[in-house]
């Protein structure tokens, strides 16, 4: 069993902003065509982008909800291109908005099958229910991750905020495995 670090592959970031300044959500869905807005049904409009893929929740607060971007510069690329459009409409930002990244989902695997009932077994806070999902749920305390684990040894990762905190799920999640199957044999 190898140490693998980083044949993760970010396949979403879900990232938070704020542009300070009210935004009318109405004019906004009426003169740009890449938006869907119901008020009845959810406060905030969704804006789509085209490059890079993403869609983008914005509230009349001016709060922005980036989903859908695979890296923290496609999130800034996403949030600049709908400050454009948002000037398009009267809404002139000029400070450098903050972003903050809330989630990152990741996908990847490590070099070994595994044998998810031993798992489900040996390590804490585990939910497998074969006959439902195929799939492990394994929630990691230290670092704070997300771990669904099939058993040819795919997995994705959510719940993580930066890269490091990535890389430092997947090596506690080695450690833990390697544990685990330890105790049987």
């Amino acid at each position: 069993m190898t140490d693998s670090k980083s044949n993760l592959k970010v396949q979403n970031i879900v990232a938070t902003t704020s542009l300070g300044k009210p935004i009318s959500l109405t004019k906004l869905a009426r003169t740009q065509s890449n938006t869907e807005y119901n008020p009845e049904q959810f406060p905030g409009l969704v804006l789509r982008i085209k490059k890079p893929k993403s869609a983008v929740l914005v509230f009349s607060s001016g709060n922005l909800v980036c989903t859908g971007t695979k890296s923290v510069a496609q999130v800034k690329e996403v949030i600049d291109a709908v400050i454009k459009q948002i000037a398009k409409i009267g809404v002139k930002i000029t400070d450098k908005p903050k972003i903050t990244v809330q989630n990152i989902v990741a996908s990847g695997s490590i070099d070994y099958n595994l044998n998810l009932n031993l798992l489900a077994l040996q390590l804490e806070n585990t939910e497998y229910e074969p006959e439902q999902f195929p799939g492990l749920v394994y929630k990691l305390v230290e670092p704070t991750a997300t771990f669904l684990l099939f058993s040819n040894g795919k997995l994705v990762c959510t719940g993580t905020k930066n890269k490091q905190q990535l890389e430092d799920a997947m090596v506690q999640l080695n450690r833990n495995i390697k544990e685990a199957t330890k105790k049987e044999t």
